[in-house]
């Protein structure tokens, strides 16, 4: 007896929603969190490993983006993430007096 074919391949949203997880959600993790080391390290170096380092993880982001069965459940992740790390760019501005 066959399988059932519904079982079998995903729908084109979550399809869709895992692939935009894995592209956007994983740049948008990498890019702030690397922003985010920069005001505990040296700037340029950050900026400099950003270029090599930031494709690995990034890479590494979407594997797990593929990898996980529910692609919502991964933009949920990736987009606490970024924001957790943009938090963290927000407080360490330089206030500035006006």
């Amino acid at each position: 007896m066959p399988a059932n074919k519904k079982h079998l391949t995903p729908t084109f949203l979550h399809r869709f929603s895992r692939i935009t997880a894995g592209l956007v959600g994983g740049y948008l993790v990498t890019v702030s969190f690397f922003l985010a080391l920069s005001f505990w390290l040296d700037k340029a170096s950050v900026l400099f490993t950003l270029v090599f380092g930031g494709f690995l993880l990034w890479v590494g982001l979407m594997i797990v983006a593929f990898i996980a069965k529910s692609g919502w459940k991964i933009w949920g992740i990736y987009l606490l993430l970024t924001l957790c790390f943009s938090a963290i760019i927000y407080l360490n501005q330089p206030s500035v007096a006006i």
